[in-house]
């Protein structure tokens, strides 16, 4: 599932959340709809909450909302 609601982009990830499993498959995720490198995302808040703060560099606001909405 992947939407924005409230100015917050939305989504689950199908892996469990064990030893940062659930982290990495976000981020994987977000690397392939963006076309970013995993390298330019970081769980800057949230590590082991359900709801995160995702640091993107890179790509501009536009930029990030554009190509989430074209996958």
């Amino acid at each position: 599932m992947l939407g924005f609601k409230d100015r917050a982009l939305h989504l689950r990830i199908a892996a469990p959340p064990v030893k940062g499993k659930a982290n990495q498959e976000l981020i994987k995720f977000l690397s392939d709809i963006l076309g970013v490198s995993k390298s330019n995302l970081t769980i800057e808040k949230g590590m082991t909450s359900k709801m995160k703060v995702i640091g993107i560099s890179g790509l501009t606001q536009n930029q990030v909302i554009r190509r989430s909405q074209m996958k």
